[in-house]
């Protein structure tokens, strides 16, 4: 009875940390954007002027580490969900991949702290090159390689869901859309990582809803 019991938790829990995770993820993506636009030149250097604007990047950094962690308990609880009858290589690939995406996630909120301290040194703004040059490895560890992870991350959870039935085939193919999305488009194409956070609060709020679908007089029938 106790292991049925905790079985109904865990889904409940996979699906409010993705919650968090999501709107995380998103309030970081959106900030930074709008923090610093990814502008060709020097023209995206001009949020160094601006205060407010540093801030804004302040603030999504330290939404960051949160995110992560949220993230990784999300993971944690929706391999939970899957059990043991998880194929062993797409179960590689999904903690291969979102492992990495944390890592990933974490290096271009770092680079982006050293980019905004660099910032607040008085003259910076006569070193633009520099500033482009930080501005620019930012950008390329989350739009290309950490939205790359997620990518392979949705694919797999994807997969896995549908063949065990924890996941209906819509939300499946969602999310190979979501992956698809994500290694063709995102980097070339703005705000397209926001696919990621979306697709995983659709994934969250579907697990949650099956979870208090589920009769809690099943879990007292021995």
């Amino acid at each position: 009875m106790e292991r049925k019991l905790q079985a109904l938790r865990t889904p409940r829990a996979a699906g409010l940390v993705g919650i968090v995770f999501a709107l995380l993820l998103a309030a970081t993506i959106v900030l930074i954007r709008v923090a610093v636009p990814d502008e060709p030149g020097n023209a995206g250097n001009s949020w160094v002027t601006d205060p407010s604007r540093r801030r804004t990047v302040q603030t999504a950094l330290n939404l960051v580490p949160f995110a992560g962690i949220f993230f990784l308990w999300f993971m944690g609880a929706v391999r939970a969900r899957i059990g043991e009858a998880e194929d062993q290589f797409f179960a590689m690939v999904f903690l291969g991949s979102g492992l990495l995406f944390v890592a990933t996630l974490f290096g271009a909120a770092a680079a982006a702290g050293g980019l905004l301290v660099t910032a607040e040194v008085p003259g910076a703004g006569s070193n633009p090159q520099g500033l482009s040059f930080g501005r620019h490895v930012t950008y390329s560890l989350l739009t290309t390689y950490a939205m790359r992870m997620a990518a392979v991350f949705a694919f797999s959870t994807s997969t896995i869901g549908h063949r065990l039935g924890v996941l209906p085939r819509w939300l499946a193919l969602l999310g190979c859309l979501v992956a698809l999305t994500l290694l063709l488009l995102s980097g070339s194409v703005d705000w397209s990582e926001l696919v990621f956070p979306l697709w995983a609060l659709v994934v969250s709020l579907h697990i949650l809803v099956a979870s208090f679908r589920a009769r809690p007089g099943s879990a007292d029938a021995s």
